[in-house]
């Protein structure tokens, strides 16, 4: 029988006779991925400064397609001590953004620049659920969410993702 699985999102592709593991790909590098606005996002970067959890429950309700409102709420439970919130916000704004990544052309794979502002929140929404997932001692999903964050934005892990190393 014949393995047909497909990888995890932001794995590599398994090696084959053309693509020996270690060979160097000279397949062309995917286009930036960029989000379109989030009519969220100014909203949810004014309440950064005062948290306000009831302000960003309306937002989210209000604008419940927002990678940026679900991210905000994941981290404000983060903050509060609360991961199994946190991780049940973030997972919706990861897959909310999901939905629109895969609507502006991405595949599962290919950089999601954090310089692009609107790629922020989802961005945002998967650093939250690796963080949840850590709390929670869900290794696997903290370690495969870091690395599709990785390979979407090594500046988005940068900025949002504390270095464990230096956390001595």
């Amino acid at each position: 029988m014949t393995d047909r699985s497909l990888p995890l999102l932001g794995s590599p592709a398994r090696p084959s006779a053309s693509h020996p593991a270690g060979a160097a790909d000279d397949r062309p590098r995917p286009p930036d991925t960029l989000l379109p606005s989030d009519p969220a996002a100014d909203t949810v970067r004014e309440r950064r400064a005062l948290p306000d959890r009831a302000a960003l429950e309306d937002l989210a309700g209000h604008h419940p397609a927002s990678p940026a409102a679900w991210a905000a709420l994941a981290e404000s439970a983060l903050a509060a001590d609360r991961p199994v919130e946190a991780y049940a916000f973030a997972r919706t704004g990861y897959h909310r953004g999901l939905d629109q990544l895969r609507r502006a052309g991405w595949r599962g794979a290919g950089p999601v620049p954090w310089e692009h502002e609107p790629n922020r929140g989802w961005l945002r929404a998967v650093a939250a659920l690796v963080a949840a997932a850590d709390r929670l001692d869900e290794q696997d999903e903290a370690l495969r969410c870091r690395q599709l964050l990785t390979d979407a934005s090594p500046t988005a892990v940068d900025v949002l993702l504390p270095d464990p190393l230096a956390a001595g």
